[in-house]
């Protein structure tokens, strides 16, 4: 199947002190460059479009060249929610994708090996998520006291990519527009409109770029530090 990986990265890093975290240096490369080149590595991936603000994408693609990157086939500017940012990038993938990939900009650690078992695995059931299992108890809470404890063998902790069949992405994606609805998960598109997503278990390296502390965090888990 013709999978087309979108890689967000339109966010405004607000918790990163002044830092775009996305043209951070991880390494010897930037955050976005290093997270191009795990979709790069992925034999199933046939282009990479990127969503970014419109300041950004210069950077991004003097990035794109410099880590070797030969799929980047667009980029384009953000939208003013992850949803519609995710739409805008829709709009440029190929006219015969058959698996749309959605993964955040902000996430380089994540595996080539386990982007392709979201594929294997969306290709079967239609979507998939990569994500791991709480390793705490979680309490659901209002108004300050504690309502509920769900089972924790039941939860897993989302991470992305997220990769779903393009006639049933788009499915969930009508029937958001039409509801008014604005998810922040690619996934509740399409549990939405009850299709199936199936968990694809990663592993916890999987961080995603949130903090300063997170590059240094990133660094220790590629061996640079």
């Amino acid at each position: 199947m013709k999978v087309s990986a979108i890689i967000v990265c339109a966010g405004s890093s607000t918790r990163m002190c002044g830092v775009n975290k996305i043209l951070a240096p991880l390494g010897e490369r930037l955050v976005i460059g290093v997270t191009m080149q795990k979709f790069q590595a992925c034999e199933s991936v046939s282009e990479i479009i990127i969503v970014a603000r419109e300041d950004d994408i210069p950077a991004i693609k003097s990035e794109a060249e410099a880590a070797g990157i030969t799929k980047l086939a667009a980029c384009t500017s953000g939208g003013a929610t992850r949803q519609e940012s995710v739409i805008n990038g829709i709009r440029c993938i190929a006219s015969d994708t058959e698996l749309i990939s959605i993964h955040d900009g902000a996430r380089p650690l994540v595996k080539p090996e386990h982007i392709e078992k979201v594929i294997k695995d969306a290709s079967v059931f239609g979507g998939a998520a990569l994500g791991v299992p709480v390793k705490d108890t979680i309490k659901t809470v209002e108004d300050g006291l504690i309502t509920d404890t769900p089972p924790r063998k039941f939860l897993y902790i989302t991470q992305t990519p997220q990769i779903f069949k393009r006639q049933l992405y788009f499915e969930g994606v009508d029937f958001a527009l039409e509801h008014g609805l604005d998810f922040t998960d690619d996934c509740q598109l399409v549990e939405a409109i009850n299709g199936k997503v199936a968990m694809t278990t990663g592993d916890y390296t999987n961080i995603k770029i949130t903090t300063p502390e997170d590059i240094a965090i990133a660094e220790v888990l590629m061996g640079l530090n």
